[in-house]
């Protein structure tokens, strides 16, 4: 099956990084190269993309539709919480932008046997990077009731995380949970039928919380964003897609806090704690989906695009933003 994904918010995304055409741009999560691709068609021959992603697919298909700029794009498999050591590696310190779509690409949901979806039965698997060995198999099986509990509840936010947990380990006591079929089948045995039927699918949300907890994809997340402003250039930009709330929440956090990083009480006539504004947030609103894009991706529906700007100099404060 070929690497087809519809990017999300690929215009908004791009042009809220304000691109240079001789500028260094980071693509964090390069997938297919939709948004590459755009961006690299903004850039002279002095510019340049450096691309990263930890799916091997994904490197592959990206290298094939970004083959015409070869020239502007260097592809490095690894996850982007190693933006700073790839870069290192590349001899760049500093980037005009950094930007990532969190989203699990339309490849990996419709390719059954890389285990991500609900919908037809194949291993149980979920890996981001399947260099890992651990598998979702592996947490559905060996995790206690409580852990499992704790993961179903907390990233998928599934109010029948408790009856879901319970009912995993039944069925593991007869016999190990190895496909997206068997887990299925447990997740709709702990819903009560009147909610199956009223909301969407069952399974959804359990293998939402799978997923992030197997490829640490929120630990990632908030341990990367600092790193990433970091490594901007004065007045450079980082744009993040979220397809969740919990991602939404932390990158919506990450960014205000790096604003306004004082800890000084409230009471305080002066900050005295010493921090300073690292920038200034661009969206105070997230940006979303046009009508027209949920229609034609319905994957996109539930999109969110935030992006700070770094201050021009350490000791300029955050302006007013838009």
């Amino acid at each position: 099956m070929d690497f087809g994904h519809t990017s999300v918010l690929l215009h908004e995304t791009i042009d809220s990084l304000c691109v240079k055409p001789d500028g260094i741009y980071v693509d964090g999560t390069l997938g297919g190269g939709g948004h590459a691709f755009l961006l690299c068609g903004k850039l002279s021959e002095k510019g340049r993309l450096i691309g990263i992603d930890q799916d091997a697919d994904a490197i592959k298909a990206a290298g094939e539709r970004l083959r015409e700029f070869k020239d502007r794009v260097t592809i490095v498999r690894s996850n982007y919480a190693d933006t700073p050591r790839v870069l290192a590696d590349l001899g760049i310190p500093e980037a005009d932008g950094i930007y990532l779509d969190l989203g699990v690409s339309s490849y990996q949901l419709d390719t059954p046997e890389r285990g991500f979806t609900y919908r037809e039965d194949a291993p149980l698997d979920m890996r981001m990077d399947q260099r890992q060995t651990r598998t979702a198999a592996d947490i559905v099986n060996t995790c206690s009731e409580m852990e499992l509990y704790r993961i179903i509840r907390d990233y998928g936010e599934e109010k029948f995380a408790k009856n879901i947990a319970k009912h995993i380990v039944r069925m593991r006591q007869e016999q190990p949970i190895l496909t997206t079929g068997q887990l299925t089948e447990a997740i709709k045995a702990a819903i009560p039928m009147r909610v199956r039927a009223a909301g969407g699918h069952p399974a959804k949300q359990t293998f939402q919380a799978l997923r992030i907890e197997l490829n640490g994809e929120l630990k990632v997340l908030e341990q990367s964003i600092d790193s990433m402003i970091g490594l901007l250039k004065p007045g450079g930009r980082i744009a993040i897609i979220t397809f969740h709330s919990l991602e939404d929440r932390i990158v919506k956090n990450k960014f205000r806090e790096n604003e306004n990083p004082c800890t000084c009480p409230p009471e305080f006539p002066v900050c005295v704690c010493g921090k300073k504004s690292r920038g200034r947030v661009i969206t105070r609103k997230p940006i979303l989906p046009s009508e027209k894009e949920m229609e034609e991706n319905r994957r996109s529906k539930s999109a969110k695009l935030r992006v700070f700007e770094k201050a021009l100099s350490s000791g300029e404060e955050a302006g007013v933003t838009t």
